[in-house]
């Protein structure tokens, strides 16, 4: 069975590992394009677009590493 083509804002959260109000953020600040449907306004991410996202997130974190290469005095944070 081929991946829905979209995806609800929960399904995002879950793909992504955060909450569904940050989800929720991200789609209202428009750094994830996302559509409004139906009477209840519901919101759903196409699955291309959340790729995109993914990617985009990758270049701009390399982006970051490269700018600010971890220190002599740096510690690495533990989860």
């Amino acid at each position: 069975m081929p991946a829905p083509r979209f995806l609800q804002l929960s399904d995002v959260a879950e793909v992504l590992n955060i909450s569904a109000s940050q989800t929720y953020a991200l789609v209202r600040n428009g750094d994830l394009p996302a559509i409004k449907i139906g009477g209840r306004g519901q919101w759903r991410v196409e699955s291309s677009a959340l790729e995109d996202y993914i990617q985009r997130m990758y270049a701009e974190t390399k982006a970051f590493v490269v700018q600010h290469p971890l220190g002599a005095g740096e510690t690495v944070p533990e989860d």
